[in-house]
């Protein structure tokens, strides 16, 4: 019998951004903070997803191998360290979040049947590598207050309320969203990054997020005048406004995950071969199955 497990691991380190053969100004336009000249540092949290057969111990390899492998090749090199100066590899190139983990997954795989690495820099960015040569997966967290209404303009407040319960309620109600997206792309081999972080982040803010925030979206945002803003439909409005944008830049968006509470999330995996959201919702008047 298969089983995916996971192992997880921490080590803190610093790096820095920086390319000699620009100026500090030019890496700092294209870097941001990240090119000071002292570097900075991270938590970082690792996350080693390995697959395999169930053996007859139950396991399906032992943890505590897995750990000191972890360990030995990863963490313990880490541990402390600036990374530009402690792997050879970052001579070369730069230790991204993409790149570590793409360096990880190959100080791993000749001794664990790895399947992923996910590398969290912090909790509003992490990157996860499947071992297909330069390419990686980028998600960058964010967050926005809304206020909405869940409610059809066909029916009455009594037949709202049977479908979307208290989010029908006339004077609707807020949150405070999370935003992850995911991009995919392949890394450059002298940068270290399948897209430019600080365009990114420039890119979601302006396009997604200062125009959402702070609205209630019923009034405020001219496409949910006539559809209901529920999570699925706000995540797959976001994924539209971001996925040219994102082509833009050399990558493209690979999912939406949008957090409207503890509770209650949901995720839109987004493709070229996708359907525009004026295909999507070309009535405009569809009922979602889940209310927020």
């Amino acid at each position: 019998m298969k089983c995916v497990i996971n192992r997880r691991a921490q080590f803190s380190a610093s790096h820095r951004y920086y390319l000699p053969e620009l100026s500090l100004a030019e890496n700092e336009a294209q870097f941001g903070l990240g090119a000071l000249p002292n570097g900075h540092g991270h938590n970082y949290e690792l996350f080693v997803r390995m697959y395999g057969d169930i053996d007859d111990q139950g396991m399906v390899l032992n943890l505590s191998d897995v750990k000191h492998v972890i360990k030995k090749e990863v963490t313990a090199q880490l541990d402390g360290r600036l990374i530009n100066e402690t792997w050879p590899e970052f001579t070369k190139t730069l230790p991204t979040t993409e790149n570590i983990a793409r360096q990880i997954w190959l100080r791993l795989v000749d001794h664990l049947p790895i399947i992923s690495i996910t590398l969290y820099e912090h909790p509003e960015l992490f990157a996860e590598y499947l071992g297909n040569d330069m390419e990686a997966f980028l998600t960058v967290g964010t967050h926005f207050s809304a206020a909405h209404r869940l409610a059809l303009d066909s029916l009455s407040l009594e037949e709202n309320t049977e479908i979307y319960g208290k989010c029908a309620r006339v004077n609707g109600h807020g949150h405070n969203y999370h935003l992850d997206v995911t991009v995919k792309g392949e890394m450059n081999p002298r940068t270290g990054m399948l897209v430019e972080l600080v365009a990114l982040n420039k890119l979601i803010d302006e396009i997604a997020v200062e125009p959402l925030d702070h609205t209630f979206l019923n009034k405020d945002i001219p496409y949910f005048q006539e559809v209901v803003p529920t999570a699925e439909n706000i995540a797959f409005y976001i994924a539209n406004l971001l996925d040219e944008p994102i082509r833009k830049l050399g990558a493209s968006l690979h999912k939406i995950n949008l957090i409207e509470s503890p509770n209650n999330s949901c995720e839109i995996l987004w493709s070229k071969d996708a359907p525009q959201l004026s295909e999507q919702f070309s009535t405009a008047k569809i009922p979602a199955m889940v209310a927020g």
